[in-house]
C-alpha cells in the first residue's frame, strides 16, 4: 500500500501537494488539476491533454501494427505446415 501523507488545510482551504507526488505526476506551479468527488472521496488528478491522448493513440497504433506483423508470420507458418487448405464457402 502507498505511504499516506498528511497535510493541514489552511484557513483559505489550501493544501500543499507533497513534492514526491508533484514530481511523480509531473505537476508544477501554475498547472491545472481536476478536483472531484468520487465514491465519497476527494480525487485530485492532472487532466489528460491532447498531447497525452495523441501519444496514447500512437502507442496503441504501434501495438496493433506489431500484432498484425506477428499474426502474418503465424499465418504463413500455418500455411506452410497445413499446405493448401480449401476456402470456406
Amino acid at each position: 500500500m502507498d505511504e499516506v501523507k498528511k497535510r493541514r488545510v489552511g484557513d483559505r482551504g489550501q493544501i500543499t501537494l507533497p513534492k514526491e507526488l508533484r514530481e511523480e505526476f509531473d505537476i508544477g506551479g501554475g498547472d491545472e488539476i481536476e478536483i472531484r468527488k468520487e465514491s465519497g472521496k476527494i480525487v485530485i488528478e492532472k487532466p489528460i491533454t491532447r498531447d497525452d491522448l495523441a501519444a496514447g493513440y500512437r502507442a496503441r497504433a504501434d501495438q496493433l501494427r506489431d500484432l498484425e506483423e506477428e499474426m502474418d508470420g503465424v499465418s504463413q507458418e500455418a500455411d506452410e505446415y497445413l499446405g493448401d487448405v480449401p476456402e470456406w464457402e
